[in-house]
């Protein structure tokens, strides 16, 4: 049996028009699937196959939370994650996509939902994910305001806030000899 068996769904052995079955994704779930973006979480999933009469409808409600590093300190946090997506899957002669549909040779009969379910927890995953204000690694959040000080006498907070900005036009006005190529960069900023 291998480990994602139990997310197979038989779809041309169904007797009723509707199937209804729920998962527990959880750690070993994730690290089984090795996916790039989730590698821990607890996600309860529920999903609902409809049959019609030219294909299988798949209705996947998930709810639970991911752990993922933050974009500004890298310590793993705790996102939150509640999406509803569907899948439509027919039968034909090979396996293959036609536009937003599946399709799933006729002779094998069944979809493994283990795949899609993992994709849309990391497409539910927002691009941007940091800590709140304040909740951040201090050492590293120190380190990293430590490189993006202009000069060496800048006072910045190290508790980042909400943003971080740099002046381009307080670097303009040093006595500093500034390399040429830099200007060329500044033309572009300027232009937007």
């Amino acid at each position: 049996m291998g480990k994602f068996d139990k997310y197979r769904i038989d779809l041309k052995g169904m007797q009723a028009d509707i199937l209804t079955e729920e998962y527990l994704l959880d750690n070993i779930f994730f690290a089984d699937i090795d996916g790039p973006e989730v590698q821990k979480g607890k996600v309860k999933v529920a999903l609902q196959v409809k049959k019609t009469a030219r294909a299988f409808e798949l209705s996947f409600q998930i709810d639970g939370s991911v752990w993922v590093p933050c974009d500004r300190c890298l310590d793993e946090m705790e996102l939150p994650i509640n999406t509803s997506e569907k899948l439509m899957v027919k039968f034909g002669r090979t396996y293959g996509e036609e536009g937003d549909i599946i399709v799933v040779p006729e002779e094998d009969g069944d979809v493994n939902v283990a795949w899609f379910m993992y994709e849309f927890i990391s497409l539910a995953v927002p691009m941007k994910h940091v800590h709140a204000p304040g909740k951040c690694n201090k050492a590293m959040t120190g380190k990293l305001s430590k490189h993006l000080r202009t000069t060496p006498d800048d006072e910045k907070d190290d508790d980042f806030g909400d943003s971080i900005s740099v002046d381009l036009e307080a670097d303009e006005e040093t006595e500093t000899p500034i390399d040429p190529r830099w200007n060329d960069l500044k033309k572009i900023l300027d232009n937007n």
